[in-house]
């Protein structure tokens, strides 16, 4: 099946092609949802991924974690702030927060989370708990934090952190 249509030519183009190719990938193998990312830095694409949660058992390992974690470990960093991703798909709560963590500037993506919705990957009980209107999934409960904070006050105070 060619997946590739479109107008094409751009640069960008060839990056979610590349991502295309993963999600294919994840399909073919039966590794996860049809979901694909790639990290590039200065045009290159330096790291690839695709949705690998039922092949590896792991709920986390959706592509764009699976391409940071990729990216951080060829730049041996986990400051990715000098690249962007490309994916097939709106990323997820989960995903769009590792993407902020690793300080990607720039997102590019195909389907929107309602398309995703659409064929079964809806998200939208997450979001709703992240916006406040919602605790029908998780009960939260905070418990000991004087305690916790007394070992917030060793990091704080510890001369050689390496702060992220």
């Amino acid at each position: 099946m060619d997946i590739k249509s479109g107008k094409g030519g751009s640069q960008g183009d060839v990056f979610i092609d590349a991502a295309l190719e993963e999600a294919l990938n994840a399909i073919n193998n039966n590794d996860g949802g049809p979901f694909g990312a790639v990290i590039v830095q200065n045009n290159v694409i330096i790291a690839r991924g695709h949705n690998m949660v039922i092949g590896s058992k792991d709920p986390t390992a959706h592509a764009e974690i699976v391409a940071i974690r990729r990216a951080s470990l060829i730049l041996n960093r986990f400051d990715l702030s000098d690249c962007d991703i490309y994916s097939t798909c709106e990323p997820c709560p989960m995903c769009l927060s590792a993407i902020l963590w690793a300080r990607i500037k720039t997102l590019h993506y195909g389907c929107s989370k309602k398309d995703a919705a659409a064929i079964g990957f809806d998200d939208e009980l997450f979001y709703e708990l992240l916006k406040g209107d919602s605790n029908k999934y998780l009960d939260i409960i905070q418990t000991d934090r004087d305690k916790c904070l007394k070992l917030f006050n060793i990091w704080k105070t510890k001369e050689d952190k390496i702060q992220y």
